[in-house]
Parts: C-alpha cells; structure tokens; sequence
C-alpha cells in the first residue's frame, strides 16, 4: 500500500492486472506489473458464467491460494464475490480474512463509502486492507440496468464522486473506477489522495487494470474498453490443430521422446512371458482334468 500511494504522489503511473492460476500470476509478475487482481471475473473467462454472480468463496479462495503459490513481488488482491460482504459486517470480516488466509494481500469489494462505509471500517479495524470500487459495479448490474457507462449525467456523476471520497474516508487504500465518463475519474483522482485504478474510465486516473484474458486475444467478446495486446486464441488453436494433424498422422511421438528398456531385457521379458503363458495351459489342463 506504501509503494501505491507513494506512485500516486511521484504520478507513476500503476500497473494492475487479473490472474487466477500460479502460471498467468508468475508471468504477468515477471512482467513488471505492481498488481495482481484475482478477479470475480474468473466466472465468466474460467468457469464460464454468463456474469459474475454465480462465484462463490470458494472459487475466489482457491484461486487466490493458487495466485499466492506463485510467491509474486506484486500486490495480491482478491475479490469479494457476491453475497460474501453484503449480509453483514460480521460476515464480511469472517470471508476476507478466509482470503487473506490463502494468500492475498488486500481484498476489494464492490462499492464505495457511502454503499458500505461500514464494512470498509471493520475490515480496516481488523487489520484488513480494503480497495474500494466505484462506477459501473458488476455484481449489481441488474440493478443499474446493465453493464452501461456510468456518470453520463450531473447526477450521477456526483453520485459516483461523493461513493469515492466516502471510501477514503472509511479507510480504502485505493479505488477502483469502472466504466465511467472520464470527466468523473479525472475529478475523483484530483480530489483524493489515494490511488485510483481505472478500467474503461479515461487515462486521468493513477492507474490502469485489464483482464489478463481480455488482453490476451482469449475471451470471444471482450468489453469495448479493453485492448489485446496479443491473440494467443489463435496461436493456441493453431498448436493443438498441428498436434492433432500429428497424432493421426503417426508423426508424435517422434524417436526424442519416447525411451526403451535396458540392453537385452526386452528379449528377457519375451521369453518371462512365453515361460509363464505355457505355465498357465499347463495348469488349466491339469485343472480340467
């Protein structure tokens, strides 16, 4: 959190993105980014959920432990999925600190200070650091009425602002904008002082977050604010095409990969099993007999 706030102070610009397994969290570590966000998100790009309400604790807490196995430099946070916060501050507690038990850093939930101040303040109260998330909110887009930009309008838009502020205030280290005019992520990073991370909300804010799917050519319909950085759908299709054509072919494996018996052992095993099929006639016919 210290390294994050002091970005914000030095305007270095903050490098988030997701990860779900050890692999995809040892190279996007390896990669340089400063955090690594075990998103809700694995619903819908590993389990292949329609949106993110149907992940559990227990999704997001195995992932997490898988993600922490990878002992990255980066910062690990982890989601709080939907229904794990909103019942009770009790239970809000009692779920990040599973999560901080398998291995992440942080946890995020959905919402800002004025939606849930109360559940920023416990959590910080024990000991758990929270990162806020304003703007378009997955886990209620029933409720916006879809996954829409969020602060087109004056109203809104202060609405948005005053969810931030309160969530520095109830003690977020940091807050997330999603899907929300520029105009309302450049006010809401001039007026706190704790850094924010956008995704789909302009370049004005500290920092920028991707879906490591998203980013990498693999989900089918991305969002429109997301950028591929590469098309590994193509390259992965292609290699296990060619492994296939290879297979029926005849042609894998070739000599360099498959390994034989000691020196005259096969020659040996040969005759064990001659010696024992005519063993095994012997005894039948004495059986029968």
């Amino acid at each position: 959190m210290k390294t994050l706030l002091e970005k914000k102070e030095k305007r270095e610009r903050i490098v988030m993105i997701t990860a779900y397994d050890t692999i995809t969290a040892r190279l996007v570590d390896e990669a340089g980014v400063d955090v690594i966000l075990v998103g809700d998100s694995l619903g819908m790009v590993l389990l292949g959920y329609s949106s993110t309400l149907q992940v559990t604790m227990d999704d997001m807490v195995r992932h997490v432990a898988a993600v922490a196995r990878a002992e990255p430099r980066a910062m690990i946070v982890g989601d709080m999925p939907f229904m794990s916060y909103e019942a009770s501050v009790s239970e809000a507690v009692h779920n990040a600190g599973k999560l901080l038990a398998a291995g992440a850093d942080a946890v995020k939930i959905e919402g800002g200070g004025e939606s849930y101040g109360d559940v920023i303040r416990a959590l910080r109260r024990a000991g758990i650091p929270v990162m806020a998330h304003v703007g378009l909110t997955p886990q209620r887009y029933k409720l916006l009425g879809g996954y829409r930009l969020m602060g087109k309008t004056a109203s809104e838009a202060l609405e948005v602002i005053r969810d931030a502020i309160a969530a520095e205030e109830e003690g977020a280290f940091a807050v997330v904008i999603e899907f929300t005019a520029w105009e309302v992520a450049k006010t809401i990073t001039e007026k706190l002082s704790i850094p924010t991370i956008c995704i789909g909300s302009g370049p004005y804010c500290d920092g920028q977050v991707l879906v490591v799917h998203d980013a990498l050519g693999l989900t089918p319909n991305p969002p429109p604010f997301t950028k591929q950085y590469a098309n590994l759908a193509e390259t992965i299709r292609g290699a296990v095409e060619q492994y296939a054509r290879e297979v029926r072919e005849g042609v894998f494996p070739d000599e360099k990969r498959y390994w034989g018996m000691k020196k005259g052992e096969y020659g040996k095993l040969i005759d064990m099993l001659e010696n024992g099929k005519e063993h095994r006639n012997h005894f039948r016919l004495k059986y029968n007999k």
